[in-house]
Formats: C-alpha cells, structure tokens, sequence
C-alpha cells in the first residue's frame, strides 16, 4: 500500500514538473510573439475567443499567467459563441470559467441551420462557418468595448494555412499574427504564433481542459487542411526541424527573389541592384559592383 502511494506521488510530481516545463515555454513564446508584433498594449481590453478546444484553452490560461507579472496593465473578457450546434454542452465553459474567476460571455447564435441549410451534404462547411463566426465576434468585440480580438491560432496553423493558399488559392499568404480586419474597425491577435501544436496539445491534456469537440466541421472527412497537416507531420518525422525552418522563412520574405510584380519593382530593375534595396532606393552603380556581378554570372 505505502509502495503504492509512492508510486502516486512520484507520477504526480513528473506531471507537474512537465506541466511547468511545458507553461514556462508556452509563456516565452507568446511573451516573445507578443512583443515582435506589439499585440498587446497598456490599457487594452483583449477579447478572449474561447471556442472550447485545445489551442483557446491554452491561449486564455497562458494569457492570464502573463497576465499577473506583465509590467503593463490590460483586461481580458473570454467569450464563446455558442452556435446551437445539436449536442452542445452548453454549461461546460460558463462553469470552467467561473471556477477560473475570468469576465466571459455566451453569445448565442444559430449558425449551425444557417450553415447546414446553404452547404449541399457531403460539402466542406469551413468556409462559411467561418465567415459566420468571425463576424458575429468582430461585431460583439464593438459592443463590448475590446481593443483586440484574440484568436487561438499557433504555428502549425499558420503553416497549413500557408500551403493550403498555395497548393489551392495560388497565392503566397497565410495568418497574420497581427491584423487589422478588412472593415479597419477590429485588430486581430494570435498570441500562440510562435507555439507549437503538439506542446499544446500536450499542456491541454496535463492540465485537464474540458474539451468540447466541434460536431460541424471538426468531424468531416477529406478536409484539405487535414491533408496538409498529415503532409507536415510527415516530414517532421521524416526530418525533424524542417517545421521550424519552414516557419522561419515566414519571417524572411525576399520579394525580389520570387515573381510578384506589385510586390517588386521588377521593370526598373537596374545593374547594380543590390538585395535589400528596391530599384527606387538605387544609388548609382559603382564599377566594382558591376565587375563583382559580371564575374559571378561568367562562372
């Protein structure tokens, strides 16, 4: 028996040192996102989109440590939107939240018959749940007085997003960690930018989050973001770090090494060129620049 608690305890502690472990890095993460992208400000009043999964959950617990030992002052109001999906728990966060002592609201509204009687059966509802959900809490943020609307994004989505506007839109472009809403009237945040998926999901499960799975898109098949995403997880496996490369060139665009014309100058393009500088910033060429490019095309 005594053998048997010590066992307990022992487990007990090892949880608790990873949950720590697993806090401090999620905390310097989004410290560090923070502070590169000037999401938060003294005075704001952050809106918390708590949906009810892993990565919201994390977000609100992480932002309320920052909370007490920020050396600035701002306010955080979690809020859900309750979309009446059949099935919903709806007393799970009101209780989770009054036990965590944070300001929230409940924002009911019927999305759900909205989506399922203009999305054909069989077909991806994403996009327009979506649309829905994100103007129902940009236009609550008005009413309540938010300065910023935090969303719980992370890394990885950034990066499927990323592939996903690549492989099927055409375009290079993903999620900002900071936006302003194409209104101008909300700034949008993603505090767990920087944060790894997989660290998420494991602080979630240590600290016991009262998940609530989505029954309206979470349970679809064929997804394309589902298929990026097992796409990136393979080669995490298959080269471990090649994840975190890819989200750095995020963070190191060089516009006149792709083929953009709105985005470079490409006609004004001159000898002499130097990276870094724009066709517009140009001084005028000197002769060992010339002599240095002529020499390195003839090799």
């Amino acid at each position: 028996m005594t053998e048997q608690i010590d066992t307990d305890v022992s487990l007990d502690k090892k949880i608790k040192v990873r949950q720590n472990k697993l806090q401090k890095r999620l905390r310097r993460e989004m410290g560090k996102a923070i502070e590169d992208f000037n999401m938060i400000e003294d005075g704001d009043k952050i809106m918390v989109c708590l949906s009810g999964g892993k990565d919201s959950y994390a977000m609100l617990d992480i932002l309320m440590n920052l909370q007490r030992s920020a050396p600035i002052s701002f306010e955080l109001v979690a809020v859900n939107l309750d979309q009446k999906q059949p099935g919903f728990p709806e007393h799970i966060l009101p209780a989770y939240l009054k036990s965590i002592e944070v300001p929230f609201h409940i924002v009911e509204r019927d999305t759900y018959s909205v989506v399922k009687s203009v999305v054909p059966e069989g077909k991806t509802t994403c996009a327009l749940c979506s649309r829905l959900r994100r103007g129902t809490l940009y236009g609550f943020a008005e009413e309540i007085g938010a300065t910023k609307i935090a969303l719980g994004h992370h890394r990885d989505d950034i990066l499927e997003t990323f592939f996903l506007n690549m492989f099927y839109g055409g375009k290079l472009k993903s999620m900002p960690p900071k936006l302003v809403s194409d209104d101008g009237k909300n700034m949008v945040i993603r505090p767990l930018a920087y944060a790894r998926e997989k660290d998420i999901a494991e602080y979630a499960k240590l600290k016991e989050f009262p998940i609530i799975p989505c029954n309206l898109c979470g349970s679809q098949d064929g997804l394309q973001r589902q298929v990026i995403k097992e796409m990136l997880q393979a080669w995490d496996k298959q080269s471990p770090g090649r994840i975190e490369t890819m989200f750095r060139s995020l963070q190191n665009v060089v516009p006149s090494h792709l083929a953009d014309t709105e985005a470079f100058d490409f006609k004004s393009l001159e000898i002499g060129y130097r990276h870094g500088i724009t066709p517009s910033m140009q001084e005028p060429a000197k002769a060992s620049d010339v002599t240095e490019m002529i020499d390195i095309l003839s090799v």
